[in-house]
């Protein structure tokens, strides 16, 4: 993704995948376009928040974003749900509060929990190299995983090219599914960006490896792992990691688009095959759960004291996301105009883009939009700025 967003699931957030991570190429064309007409707005809430609700509107009504949804958690727990638009452009069918959508890059932080728990474990040493674990894997192109480290992957300063650069049009073969093993290839094939350790860039690569050492350390599959150690522990009951294979969304959910070109017409690409994102984007969740995670995960219920201390060292990141951004291992440290920073992800795929933030003392907010890439022209990342509105209220 070449925009400043989540480089997570498109190249364009969160990054991705990100973030902005992001996983998409520089060119991206759909086809089967639903007509783009502006929908009325119908607000549905539960609780207070205005501050979230207005920005919500002004998604749907300037962004153009058919849909916006939104989850808030105060200090003590408590969550509230706001939604804005409709969840079907051609149906104008109200938007599901705390629908599921595509939360692209926020399967990041969910991967690197996974590693940094058997990293407790003493399964994994967060600086031994990945020719560790997987040898001779990481090959081809000065590419050398005798000379990256497991922290590089999850820290995104391996310098390993990202292979979302390179997969071509993706709307256009959205139901094929591309293995792991696939992706990496297409890394591989291109020389890296940087020495190891030398700098930042945000690569989804780093990530299929990461997924690919969960899996040689367990003998399991990462998503079983991600599964077990995380979502089932904590309760998330709208969150899963797709099957191979699985296009749908299994819950209630807004329809995600794609714009043809900014301004055109959206076509609805809710269905597609999420093999090409894997650890570095694949998974489904809410806002609502997307909170609950991010304050489990920054309180302390998934990682020791010690590895949630790695986790939250980080590197300057501003010159791929913006501006005071920092990357830890597998989450982005964001400083707020109103004193201290706030911690989370964020996630850019085909249809969805998804920014999820939490203060230190818990409170926590998740924005969620049905188009990626953004309906409008170079339109600034309203749903990050709404985090900073928010949190500072």
């Amino acid at each position: 993704m070449t925009e400043r967003s989540h480089r997570a699931v498109r190249r364009g957030v969160a990054p991705t995948t990100g973030c902005r991570l992001g996983v998409m190429v520089a060119v991206l064309a759909a086809s089967l376009a639903v007509s783009a007409v502006r929908p009325a707005t119908a607000v549905q809430e539960h609780g207070t928040g205005d501050t979230v609700r207005q920005g919500l509107q002004h998604l749907v009504h300037d962004d153009r974003f058919p849909a916006a949804l939104a989850a808030t958690t105060d200090r003590d727990g408590r969550t509230h749900h706001y939604a804005a638009g409709v969840a079907d452009l051609r149906t104008g069918a109200r938007v599901p509060l705390d629908g599921q959508v595509r939360a692209g890059s926020n399967t990041k932080p969910f991967t690197a929990t996974v590693v940094l728990q058997l990293v407790g474990e003493g399964k994994i040493a967060l600086d031994a190299p990945v020719e560790r674990y997987l040898p001779g894997l990481v090959r081809g192109k000065g590419n050398d995983g005798r000379r990256i480290t497991v922290r590089q992957l999850l820290q995104h300063t391996s310098g390993l090219p990202n292979y979302t650069e390179f997969l071509g049009d993706i709307p256009a073969h959205r139901h094929r599914y591309v293995q792991p093993r696939t992706l990496l290839d297409l890394a591989l094939a291109h020389q890296p960006l940087f020495a190891p350790g030398t700098n930042w860039s945000y690569s989804n690569t780093n990530y299929v490896l990461a997924g690919l050492l969960v899996e040689k350390v367990t003998g399991r599959p990462l998503a079983e792992q991600i599964t077990r150690r995380v979502i089932d522990r904590i309760g998330l009951r709208h969150t899963y990691f797709p099957g191979v294979g699985d296009e749908r969304l299994r819950a209630p959910h807004p329809e995600g688009y794609f714009p043809v070109r900014p301004g055109g017409s959206l076509t609805d690409v809710t269905e597609l095959d999420p093999g090409w994102a894997w650890a570095a984007g694949q998974l489904v969740s809410t806002p609502g759960d997307l909170n609950r995670f991010f304050r489990a995960l920054f309180g302390g219920e998934l990682l020791a004291p010690a590895q949630l201390a790695q986790m939250r060292t980080t590197v300057p990141a501003a010159s791929g996301l913006w501006p005071g951004a920092r990357y830890g291992l597998g989450v982005i440290s964001t400083p707020l105009s109103c004193g201290g920073r706030m911690w989370g992800h964020g996630g850019d795929i085909p249809g969805y883009r998804t920014r999820s933030g939490v203060t230190d003392d818990g409170r926590a907010l998740t924005v969620a939009v049905t188009a990626d890439p953004t309906p409008t022209k170079d339109a600034p990342d309203h749903a990050q700025a709404l985090l900073d509105t928010a949190l500072c209220r």
